[in-house]
């Protein structure tokens, strides 16, 4: 990361957004020209090296995507559910292989054989659909279950913008100090993995000393069956605008910078007609409701990389750099965003502080546990009865969620990976032993992180998941850190030629190889991918013995 390439990069402000004019460069072919790259390296004093260095990382900017037409979805839940072969073989019927790309993932996993075209998401569509589609005659519109137990936070009915915001004035009027002393009340924790108090990065930026300080939502939502994200951007995207908001006027920033994923294209269009909305209402601008606070949003629309789910390879990102993860400290709240004071929040986390801030602190810590306040989104993956988006408070037991509000299971199922590619393998008889919140999946050895659930059916072989796991974590590795950019790619080598091959995996090795990812790498992204392989060496060792040197119990 170079101090001085960011501060290149923000001399022309938000509005005049390098990474967003690379993105615009490369919309109708995939790739921008060397010619074009050239011109826009010289408007912002920029080496032509650097931008093409950023070019070639995202899977929507690369040379290799030039002429990509429709994208198929490969994430963990669309794999498990066997239907993009079916979807690949009826795309190629209307358009040539080398037209086809990838996409990871569509947050379509409650019922998969997702496919992207011309700007728009698809899943779970006939051949006669699918060719329909492909003749530009489709509708994108999909439908999934919404529910919840316990009081519901971020599933409330939304009854209009100006009733929504009613309880602004009397917020701003309240003073900064007293909004960052409820959302501290709350102990609300960070939705998006990590489970790092809210308050205690919003009061760090605010005790910074600076002309400019972002908000940033983290809207990079990038773990294969999780949709949570996307259900919150365009079915309660108020709910996220007004966090960013309270959440800048409690930091004392002016700017909020809603970083998008570009696989979630219907997302980034119900955010913008929001912020229309809230524009019309005069909520926005300088001197909102006559007080002395200002507020701007700008959207970002993210080309492909899930390490920019890391929040400083993010910032890196919206600065036209490549996104690599930033050694810290500093940490964002102190050099973040163009060097300035920067506050990077998950949706899901933003989007609750509308409950926070207009029923109080206190009264959103009851809900939960005494460690893991509040509600949590769950994301139930097509292999369910009744898969969709359900809010249950922290601390309910596992098991409910999937029988009363999954309603079961379509299909036999041995475990349940939970959390992202990162997060843990939970077998499933290990169910009934957890409760939704952090402590719990910590204690038994898993992580919670997003919350999102991809069923491995009975006999979908691991050796095949965990090759799958460790391909992703290559091809999505930053490469900053050489355990992560080499270890992710050994790791994947060893899965491939133990399944195809008479290649036994030496268990020492591999161990060895998964510690020092864990301990090593500069991030989670290769930090965390050890956890669901450790998970199921651990509890499937019958099944991948065959692929070891020595038949050895897990320690």
């Amino acid at each position: 990361m170079s101090k001085n390439l960011s501060k290149l990069s923000g001399r022309k402000g938000l509005e005049n957004n390098l990474f967003a004019r690379m993105g615009e460069m490369s919309r109708e072919s995939g790739t921008a020209s060397v010619e074009a790259l050239s011109q826009l390296a010289d408007e912002f004093l920029m080496g032509k090296a650097s931008l093409y260095g950023t070019l070639t990382f995202y899977d929507f900017m690369k040379p290799e995507n030039k002429g990509k037409k429709a994208y198929i979805c490969n994430g963990s839940a669309c794999l498990c559910a066997g239907t993009q072969d079916a979807v690949r073989r009826e795309i190629e019927k209307h358009l040539d292989a080398s037209e086809i790309g990838h996409m990871t993932c569509l947050g379509r996993c409650h019922e998969n054989g997702a496919f992207h075209f011309d700007g728009h998401n698809y899943s779970a569509k006939t051949p006669e659909e699918i060719a329909m589609i492909l003749k530009g005659e489709g509708k994108w519109s999909d439908r999934y279950n919404v529910g919840a137990i316990g009081t519901p936070v971020l599933t409330r009915d939304f009854e209009g913008v100006k009733s929504y915001y009613a309880a602004l004035p009397g917020i701003l009027a309240s003073g900064s100090e007293k909004v960052l002393e409820e959302i501290k009340k709350s102990k609300i924790r960070g939705r998006g993995g990590a489970g790092f108090p809210m308050g205690f990065k919003l009061e760090a930026c605010r005790k910074e000393k600076s002309d400019i300080k972002f908000i940033i939502c983290n809207a990079d939502e990038g773990d294969p069956g999780a949709y949570s994200d996307r259900y919150l951007l365009e079915m309660q995207p108020h709910s996220v605008l007004f966090g960013m908001m309270t959440a800048g006027f409690a930091a004392g920033a002016s700017y909020g910078i809603l970083y998008i994923r570009a696989e979630y294209p219907e997302s980034i269009t119900a955010v913008e007609q929001a912020i229309d909305e809230l524009r019309a209402e005069g909520l926005l601008g300088k001197k909102i409701l006559g007080t002395d606070f200002d507020f701007e949003f700008k959207i970002i629309r993210a080309q492909g990389a899930y390490i920019c789910g890391e929040e400083t390879a993010l910032i890196n990102s919206i600065e036209g750099q490549r996104p690599e993860v930033r050694v810290r400290p500093p940490y964002p709240t102190t050099a973040g965003l163009y060097q300035k004071p920067t506050v990077v929040n998950n949706v899901e986390t933003l989007a609750a502080l509308h409950f926070i801030l207009s029923e109080g602190g206190e009264n959103y810590a009851r809900l939960g546990t005494d460690k893991s306040s509040g509600t949590k989104l769950i994301s139930l993956d097509s292999a369910f009865n009744r898969p969709g988006i359900y809010e249950v408070e922290m601390g309910t037991p596992l098991r409910q969620v999937f029988d009363e509000l999954g309603r079961g299971y379509r299909k036999s199922i041995k475990a349940f990976h939970i959390g992202g590619p990162l997060g843990g393998l939970v077998p499933a008889d290990k169910v009934d032993e957890l409760t939704l919140d952090f402590e719990s999946f910590a204690a038994h050895g898993f992580l919670l992180g997003h919350a999102s659930v991809v069923s491995i059916p009975l006999d979908f072989p691991l050796i095949d998941y965990l090759a799958h796991l460790f391909d992703f974590a290559s091809y999505e590795s930053c490469g900053k850190c050489f355990p992560c950019r080499l270890g992710t790619k050994r790791g994947h080598e060893m899965m491939l030629k133990a399944r195809n091959e008479e290649y036994k995996i030496n268990r020492e090795l591999l161990e060895d190889l998964l510690e020092t990812l864990r301990a090593g790498s500069l991030c989670a992204h290769g930090g965390g991918i050890p956890l669901p392989v450790m998970n199921a060496l651990k509890y499937f060792e019958n099944e991948l013995n065959p692929y070891f040197e020595t038949q050895t119990t897990a320690s």
